[in-house]
């Protein structure tokens, strides 16, 4: 059994809040200028964090009646959902994304304490405990708010960038496409092999804890970062 993760669950919702926040800030003709990730306006990441709470919303269903309900319906129904979502008229846009965000904080409060440990699976199909879905949702939230293209990674939390840093490491210790990096935090005592253990000799990266957490997850960095001996900069794979 998972006890709730009341931590995780306190910064899903200040996630939320500062992507609600941005979206608020924008004006109506400035959600159809490009976002961060190529092809989407800011409209279809706002479109995407609405329909992730849905999806988010289903897992927290399978948690609570054992019935499995999958995030997505279909690959092609998400892309579809996104595309429809980015046309709506701004006002409606907003409006779906604050009800959205609704229902999955109702299904947050109201997951019973005994459910959290029900093991559902993430839309790549991994398994895990119910307990993880808000730390899913702290991930969504705070880089699709520097996806907007209005902040840096200067904004998100630090130990949000610490908990981001650890989810692209263990994303990568498998994976032989990511040539071993090791990146060393100047800002706290933390270090994190990016890589496949026990392969080439790893490029040493340093830099703050926001830069490195940028450079993770493939966004814009805020500030300096420092390979070994002046070497380039390795470039990552794709995280999600």
């Amino acid at each position: 059994m998972s006890a709730r993760p009341a931590a995780m669950l306190e910064r899903a919702a200040k996630g939320t809040a500062a992507f609600e926040a941005a979206v608020h800030w924008l004006t109506d003709s400035g959600l159809t200028r490009p976002s961060y990730l190529p092809g989407w306006s800011r409209a279809h990441v706002v479109a995407h964090v609405a329909r992730n709470a849905d999806a988010l919303v289903n897992l927290m269903t399978w948690a609570r009646t054992g019935v499995e309900t999958p995030m997505y319906a279909s690959a092609d129904r998400r892309a579809n959902e996104i595309e429809d979502g980015a046309r709506q008229p701004a006002g409606e846009l907003r409006e779906d994304l604050l009800a959205a965000d609704g229902r999955l904080a109702q299904e947050f409060a109201g997951l019973p304490d005994e459910c959290w440990g029900a093991t559902v699976r993430t839309a790549r199909g991994r398994e895990v405990p119910a307990s993880h879905v808000p730390w899913m949702r702290v991930r969504e939230v705070w880089v699709h708010t520097v996806d907007l293209n209005l902040t840096t990674f200067d904004d998100v939390p630090h130990e949000v960038c610490v908990a981001l840093v650890d989810d692209v490491a263990a994303t990568f210790r498998t994976r032989p496409d990511c040539h071993p990096v090791e990146l060393r935090a100047e800002d706290a005592d933390r270090t994190w092999l990016l890589g496949t253990p026990g392969g080439a000799q790893p490029v040493a990266v340093r830099g703050d804890l926001p830069s490195l957490a940028a450079y993770a997850t493939g966004r814009p960095v805020p500030g300096p970062l420092y390979p070994t001996g002046g070497a380039p900069l390795p470039k990552l794979p794709a995280w999600l």
